[in-house]
This record gives structure tokens, C-alpha cells and sequence, in this order.
């Protein structure tokens, strides 16, 4: 099986928005829309998709981050293969993608989060030779 990655487009949100509704995060179209080109636009963000015979089957999102207390590492800010092609290499291959724009821009450490319910997917990333780090709690509120 062929695949193919390339920056994500604008054009994209629809398949886009489909995949992240796969993930768990489900946005309207035009929320999608604007995410995607917000990403675009910022010089320390990109995106990728994954697309066989024309079809997007994965998107990865990313971002440098610059922090004040820590040497810059890029980030995976999001990742999702569609069920149907999970276990044939599209996301190894959004990594490998994601590791390359990272050192692109100087960095040496790739990071992501990632759910603590989502078990399988941890044994994938320490597949590709990802390890845990630390463990965190994420709080909000509404502004």
C-alpha cells in the first residue's frame, strides 16, 4: 500500500473533521476550517496528512514549543489514523514526518500527550521508541 503525506490544506477540513471526531474531538466544520489555517499561518505550527489513492487516512498537527525554563522541543499536538487503516504504518509514518520537521527547525526532542485511557495507543508510541517522561493532570476553566 502506497501512502502519501503532504502539509495539510485548507480544502482538508472535511476530512480532517471527520478524523478528529474518530479521536473524540468532534468541532463543526468551520471550527476545523479555522484551526487548520490558524496552524498554516503560525510559523511555529504545521500540519500533515496522510492520503492513499487520494483519500486522507491520518493527519498529525504540530508545534515548536518555546518555553522560558526549557531548551525547545517540537511537539505532536495531535495524531489520528482512521480505524481502517491503523496497524499499516500511516502513523509511524506521520512521525517520521513530525521528527524530520522537528529537527528541521533545531530540535532535538519530540514530545505528545496522550490520554491515560488510551492503552493501545501507549504501546504504539513505545514502539516507535517513545518513553514516559512523567505523568500530568490537566485543569481548565471556563474564561
Amino acid at each position: 500500500m502506497e501512502i502519501f503525506v503532504r502539509q495539510m490544506k485548507v480544502e482538508d477540513s472535511k476530512s480532517v473533521n471527520q478524523l478528529s471526531a474518530q479521536l473524540g474531538y468532534p468541532l463543526s466544520l468551520e471550527e476545523t476550517r479555522e484551526n487548520i489555517a490558524h496552524v498554516l499561518a503560525s510559523e511555529n505550527d504545521d500540519a500533515y496528512v496522510a492520503l492513499h489513492n487520494d483519500k486522507i487516512v491520518g493527519w498529525i498537527g504540530l508545534s515548536r514549543a518555546v518555553l522560558i525554563e526549557m531548551v525547545s522541543y517540537c511537539e505532536i499536538n495531535g495524531l489520528v489514523v482512521d480505524e481502517k487503516y491503523r496497524g499499516l504504518g500511516v502513523g509511524k509514518m506521520l512521525i517520521e514526518k513530525a521528527a524530520r520537521w522537528g529537527k528541521e527547525r533545531g530540535n532535538d526532542k519530540l514530545r505528545l500527550r496522550c490520554n491515560v485511557v488510551r492503552t493501545k495507543t501507549h504501546l504504539f508510541y513505545q514502539h516507535l521508541g517513545f518513553h514516559e517522561v512523567k505523568q500530568q493532570k490537566v485543569f481548565e476553566i471556563n474564561i
